[in-house]
């Protein structure tokens, strides 16, 4: 007999109280929220512990999950902290903690090995490699790249060890989540921290070209049931009440009948929230020009005409036991349809001087749900009451008020962990100690590389992209793969690698998680790429002890001071940083393919951003100055970095032989650039 494939779950974004009663009003399986800390969307109105703490009771009163979301990159000093905001959630009885950064997930399997991760698209899986790589560090389930064809998802999804996540409907980035520094480095706003200031919503070379319309697949709803995926995620947590459940009641609508979308729903929903109309390209494998959109007036006005959402109707019935008899405290239990159970006891009743209580007055009492989400009909409570017996009004509403607080508390064994002790010393720096210099570089031009090599011994490692490095004179010692790499790339990037080993090139430069173990088996000493975002001591130690990294690049976010706690990896000092990694290739669409490598974009203010292509069609964009540290080379040295990574990008043979002597001069560079930030 044919059976239908399960519904995935339907998750809703809640940045207030009021959206989250929305998206529970309007059919959500599960609601995703934040706190005032460690939130990838800073800026919504977010959650206080005891408003946390309320919402996450009324969602479970409806059967309705709810998963913290705590996905920013963590510092060192941030680290406990971290740890006892997740801690909290967990005992609140949040479902599950939604992170991103290494170390923190490290953290989190550790003290909090009950609390279930889901491992957010911060983390940049485009792959089952990068997908099983996290399932191993402990992820019950990861949420995928949003650059994702349905071929890729339905790969990953149906050979998963974990279960999988996909974002619905909602604001895209233009870049690969947790692979863009552009607001950080060029406002100090970090994306990857949940301050993104979306520099890409402005105009480059007069147009918008970073600047995406929202995802909409409400016309893939069977092919998605069908994919296997576990849920289905919309974004919003900055959005309305009133988009919350437009959205959701269409989605839910449309899980339901399992079907795709109709005219008049998608019409509905560009009036809710669009930008010039909505894109699936990337569902389709399709991305092209057609991606991009701005705020236009009439998406303004459609939006401003939306009604605000309904009032909570929906309502939980309750059953009861009360016990009023003589000699014995009072006790009520009341009863869930879920299992839930809440019981409370009150005062032995008093013998009644004048009028005893009767059945009546008591279920009058105890059947007042107030502001609550339950009902309890009079009907449904089976009392046993003793003759002659006096309690209080107040103390049958204290007994009623106890017995919900009682059904709302999660078990007991939401306190069975034990956290580390507070400590000032656990975020403090770690002793100091000199390092030998050790020099690293990469060259994403061949010609530059032909014309500096190792620099006459100043390099102990020089890399050459994987796809590129069989145009130098001679090979380099390492390759460096590209930083994304989909199931359907992976056959074309492991032949390349093989010809590397076979070439004699023994390192490779790797930044995802889920490549390095590839690289390893196929014999190359692997070092961990920038794109790895290690800002802290436990991401850095997960990928020395777990995945046995002789080197990584620390995160271009990190200030000197930060840097200085964090001995023993390597920093950009030189070089135009990648702000951006961009599925669609700009270039071509914007410039052709003759300027391959040689395109830009300009923004307001006159800053160019050199554009460059990666592997197969992808673009890099790049920062508009250079970091440059040859002239802080005694700040460097006084916050014991010894071990230097230069990026040679976009310069000519000539500019990157002028910049790099004066660096090794000590000398200033002879152009704008930016030093690492001091404090």
């Amino acid at each position: 007999m044919n059976t239908l494939p399960p519904l995935p779950e339907l998750l809703a974004p809640a940045g207030s109280y009021d959206a989250m009663l929305a998206a529970v009003e309007a059919g959500a399986d599960a609601v995703y929220l934040g706190a005032t800390q460690f939130s990838a969307r800073a800026y919504a109105q977010n959650f206080s512990g005891e408003e946390a703490e309320r919402a996450i009771a009324y969602c479970h009163a409806f059967g309705v999950r709810v998963y913290a979301t705590m996905n920013t990159l963590l510092f060192d000093r941030e680290c406990e902290a971290f740890l006892r905001s997740a801690a909290d959630f967990y005992r609140m009885g949040a479902d599950g903690v939604i992170a991103a950064d290494l170390g923190g997930i490290r953290m989190l399997r550790r003290y909090l090995p009950a609390l279930p991760v889901h491992v957010s698209t911060q983390a940049s899986v485009h792959s089952l490699d990068g997908l099983r790589a996290f399932a191993e560090l402990g992820a019950v389930r990861v949420v995928l790249a949003r650059e994702l064809s349905l071929e890729n998802i339905r790969y990953i999804t149906t050979h998963a060890p974990c279960q999988t996540e996909i974002f619905l409907h909602g604001a895209l980035c233009v870049s690969h989540s947790g692979q863009c520094l552009l607001s950080s480095l060029i406002g100090g706003r970090s994306g990857n921290r949940g301050a993104c200031a979306q520099p890409c919503r402005l105009p480059y070379n007069g147009h918008f070209p970073l600047s995406l319309r929202d995802l909409s697949l409400a016309d893939h709803i069977p092919a998605l049931i069908a994919s296997g995926v576990s849920s289905l995620k919309i974004e919003g947590r900055m959005k309305s009440p009133a988009y919350v459940y437009g959205v959701v009641s269409v989605y839910r609508r449309l899980l339901d009948e399992r079907r795709a979308a109709r005219p008049e729903e998608n019409r509905y929903l560009r009036e809710l929230f669009s930008r010039d109309g909505f894109t699936d390209a990337y569902f389709r494998g399709k991305p092209q020009s057609h991606m991009t959109g701005i705020r236009k007036r009439q998406d303004i006005d459609g939006s401003r005409r939306l009604p605000p959402p309904p009032p909570p109707s929906r309502r939980v019935p309750l059953r009861a036991d009360a016990v009023i008899l003589p000699g014995a405290p009072a006790e009520i239990s009341l009863y869930r349809a879920d299992g839930a159970i809440g019981h409370a006891v009150a005062q032995i009743p008093e013998p009644a001087r004048s009028a005893p209580l009767d059945a009546g007055t008591v279920c009058a009492h105890l059947s007042r749900m107030g502001g609550t989400p339950y009902t309890l009909a009079p009907e449904n409570i089976r009392l046993r009451l003793g003759s002659g017996l006096n309690l209080s009004p107040a103390v049958l509403n204290a007994l009623r008020r106890e017995a919900l607080a009682d059904l709302d508390r999660p078990g007991p064994d939401r306190t069975a962990f034990a956290l580390p002790p507070r400590s000032p010393d656990r975020a403090g720096p770690p002793p100091l100690r000199t390092h030998p210099p050790f020099r690293t570089a990469l060259f994403f031009d061949p010609a530059v590389f032909d014309a500096i090599g190792n620099a006459g011994g100043f390099f102990d490692l020089t890399f050459l992209p994987l796809f590129r490095w069989r145009e130098a004179a001679r090979p380099p010692q390492g390759i460096c793969l590209p930083p994304v790499i989909t199931d359907a790339e992976a056959p074309q990037v492991l032949d390349r690698l093989r010809e590397a080993a076979r070439a004699g090139i023994t390192h490779a430069l790797v930044g995802h998680i889920g490549w390095i173990r590839v690289a390893q088996d196929m014999g190359f000493s692997v070092i961990g790429d920038f794109r790895l975002n290690i800002t802290n001591r436990e991401s850095a130690s997960l990928l020395r002890e777990r995945f046995g990294l002789r080197d990584m690049i620390l995160s271009p976010e990190l200030s000197l001071p930060r840097l200085r706690d964090l001995p023993g990896g390597s920093v950009i000092v030189f070089g135009r940083i990648p702000l951006m990694l961009l599925e669609r290739c700009l270039i071509r669409e914007n410039f052709g393919c003759a300027h391959c490598n040689h395109a830009a974009l300009t923004d307001r203010r006159g800053a160019v951003f050199p554009l460059l292509r990666v592997f197969p069609h992808r673009n890099l964009l790049l920062n508009s100055l250079p970091t440059y540290m040859g002239d802080r080379v005694r700040e460097l040295e006084a916050a014991h970095i010894s071990r230097m990574h230069f990026l040679f990008t976009s310069e000519t043979p000539d500019e990157a032989a002028a910049l790099l002597s004066a660096f090794r001069h000590g000398r200033s560079a002879d152009r704008p650039v930016r030093g690492i930030v001091r404090s």
